[in-house]
């Protein structure tokens, strides 16, 4: 929070997620879950908060997911934004409203934005060559062309990036570019747009952010330090697109507003929705703060365009306090990809796990990626809910609970006299509330949830070095202030975890009978009173066994496997060979006599063969996928005329000859039918 600033009110905003597809963890670690534990720390603490979400159903992405598909765009919004809408609520994320970039009120609002800016002569208008598909009568965006990369010549790269090296591209840039839409060669033609001149900013930007916002974490600051340092230039803010907002100006059929340009206003129109008779005071009055809960992809949009584009507005639009990004999180080590289906999806986890939204909520916290990449593995998710979530938090809870009903039938009991030990419980628990909120403030959500587990851990040794068990032969006067205390520091467990897992603090509080939660009542060891018949006890999260995270894992190799497939093209024909060189290999057809794999080359199999004339050896890089005792009897192909080569010591006379399958594997090339060794491949 700014230095020596209070704030009246807060307004927090979640990056919009493209309603092509559902949400992942990815998108949950980087924006969704931090942005309600903010958002529910902020109400525990009787603090006035708004949370604005919504779909972001504009763009690319969404034409290119209709097109494949053979459906409108807005087949592809309404299927998406539902989905993601009721995993959203299922998971517990607790936005005030989640509306979508479609609505009337969005359209009619970001228009408003553009005819303003146009107005006041904010926009630079220019024209620019881009590739037109003549057969589809349209200009293509980039994803919409695809061909060489001028760089490492892959002949599939896009007309954004070459996915094989990784360069950013302009459409313009490709080598034989072709149209996604129809195959047809696009030719350039001229096209008008309007930019944002950023540069005219670039001043204000700079001191706005590396003079006044130096508590940004590192690697925000960083990263706009990087921008601005390289020099803003004019951005383009409409597109020749047929799906978006249209462009509200004359001349401009044809056009609409560019995704980035359009989006960010939707927290303003999502607001207006909302709160149509006061949202002004959420947007303009200095007393809101507001927070923008992004991933780093989104940092340049949100502290340098979407601030620039309210500064060229004006009318006393504030812009953001703080833009606390997260890095990315992958997926068993590799990068998550959407389009590759390398994912854990929201609907799918609330499907296979029901009744485990916390789970995936404590571990994506854990181990959220708040200064740098993190990776998420089944392994991980498992280990967490059994060694932290079963055996300490559930652990303490069930004890308390339990002993509580077999000493005094479920009824709270009175507390006595307490002692150095009880005492210091109750101070270990005040100090851990002030170090969890200043790390909540901070956003550092991932060092907050130590602390929250920190008290369940405070728990179970009051516990284990109390013996309330031992000491109820001799001493329940004691065994009576000793479960008093327990039960009271579940109660504050049960506040303290709310912000992070919510449907367990209200299971928990359920068993406790305690009513409306808040945050000052942390450290208080009063909040059950003495003879409150508590629940039965139920176990707040069970044990996760091997088959079930082996189930998920062999889901994730599945589904690489078949989007290997579905991305395989053949390698492109090498060059061309005269028919007399093509004559000279002499390609036979071989019986197996022997087979056995070579002493450490885990690939290589040596084979006896019989060709008609001798017996051969010859050693193939097979191993991996054939079991040696399978091929002996079996007929191949091989090339006979291949000088002899030493490979690990055997001496290898020819060549067999297998065909490399999409997912890399190996297949033998065999005769459709029995032939006499030595048969000539003709």
């Amino acid at each position: 929070m700014s230095e020596s600033k209070t704030y009246k009110r807060t307004l927090i905003t979640t990056a919009l997620p493209y309603a092509n597809g559902p949400v992942h963890i990815g998108h949950l670690a980087g924006v969704y879950v931090p942005a309600d534990v903010y958002a529910r720390f902020l109400r525990l603490n009787g603090r006035d908060v708004v949370m604005i979400g919504g779909s972001d159903e504009h763009g690319v992405p969404i034409t290119i997911k209709a097109k494949a598909e053979g459906v409108t765009p807005q087949d592809i919004v309404d299927r998406y934004h539902k989905i993601i809408k009721d995993s959203f609520e299922e998971l517990g994320i607790s936005f005030d409203i989640y509306s979508r970039t479609t609505t009337q009120l969005h359209n009619d609002t970001a228009s408003e934005f553009f005819k303003r800016l146009y107005d006041k002569g904010e926009f630079v208008e220019k024209t620019s060559m881009q590739l037109y598909d003549e057969k589809a009568n349209q200009f293509l965006a980039d994803r919409y062309v695809t061909g060489e990369c001028p760089h490492c010549h892959n002949p599939r790269a896009y007309g954004d990036q070459c996915e094989a090296c990784g360069t950013s591209l302009n459409a313009t840039d490709l080598i034989n570019p072709t149209s996604a839409i129809t195959g047809n060669t696009p030719v350039l033609r001229e096209t008008k747009h309007w930019y944002l001149p950023l540069d005219k900013w670039e001043p204000r930007l700079r001191e706005w952010i590396l003079n006044g916002h130096k508590e940004w974490k590192t690697n925000v600051y960083g990263q706009c330090q990087s921008w601005l340092d390289m020099g803003l230039q004019p951005r383009a803010v409409s597109r020749d697109l047929d799906w978006g907002v249209p462009v509200p100006v004359e001349g401009a059929d044809g056009k609409v507003l560019y995704v980035w340009f359009d989006a960010p206003i939707g927290y303003i129109s999502n607001t207006k929705e909302l709160l149509p008779d006061s949202w002004q005071t959420w947007w303009k009055d200095p007393e809101t703060r507001i927070i923008n809960f992004i991933g780093k992809d989104n940092i340049v949009f949100h502290c340098i365009v979407f601030p620039a584009m309210m500064m060229a507005y004006g009318d006393g639009f504030q812009l953001p306090d703080n833009v606390p990004a997260n890095e990315f999180l992958n997926l068993e080590g590799d990068k998550i990809s959407t389009s590759g289906n390398w994912a854990v999806w929201l609907h799918e986890y609330l499907r296979d796990f029901p009744d485990k939204q916390d789970v995936l909520r404590y571990v994506l916290m854990a181990n959220a990626p708040e200064t740098k990449d993190n990776d998420f593995t089944w392994k991980d998710f498992q280990t967490r809910n059994n060694s932290e979530l079963v055996a300490i938090l559930g652990n303490f809870v069930n004890r308390a609970i339990v002993l509580t009903h077999k000493y005094f039938e479920g009824k709270v009991p009175a507390k006595g006299t307490l002692t150095t030990i009880d005492s210091e419980l109750i101070e270990e628990v005040k100090s851990l509330k002030n170090e969890i909120s200043e790390r909540i403030e901070t956003f550092h959500f991932r060092d907050a949830l130590k602390k929250v587990m920190d008290i369940a851990r405070a728990g179970n040794k009051y516990l284990q070095e109390t013996e309330p068990w031992k000491l109820a032969k001799t001493d329940m006067p004691r065994v009576a202030t000793i479960l008093n205390v327990a039960i009271n520091l579940c109660a504050n467990l049960c506040v303290a975890m709310e912000p992070f897992m919510p449907f367990t603090a209200s299971k928990l509080a359920q068993m406790l009978h305690l009513d409306k939660m808040t945050w000052d009542e942390i450290g208080d060891f009063d909040l059950i009173e003495q003879n409150i018949q508590l629940g039965e006890p139920a176990l707040l999260f069970e044990k996760i066994e091997d088959d079930v995270v082996e189930a998920q894992i062999a889901k994730l190799q599945e589904a690489k496997k078949d989007n290997l497939l579905k991305k395989w093209k053949p390698d492109p024909q090498q060059t061309d060979v005269d028919f007399d060189t093509f004559m000279k290999s002499d390609l036979r057809v071989g019986t197996v006599l022997e087979c056995e794999r070579i002493p450490k080359a885990d690939k290589l199999l040596r084979f006896l063969i019989d060709d008609g004339l001798e017996k051969r050896t010859i050693v193939s890089g097979i191993a991996t996928y054939y079991n040696p005792d399978d091929l002996v009897g079996k007929q191949i192909c091989f090339i006979a005329n291949l000088p002899p080569r030493k490979l690990r010591g055997v001496e290898s006379r020819g060549m067999i000859l297998s065909a490399q399958d999409a997912d890399g594997r190996l297949v033998l090339i065999t005769p459709s039918e029995p032939v006499k060794p030595g048969c000539q491949i003709k």
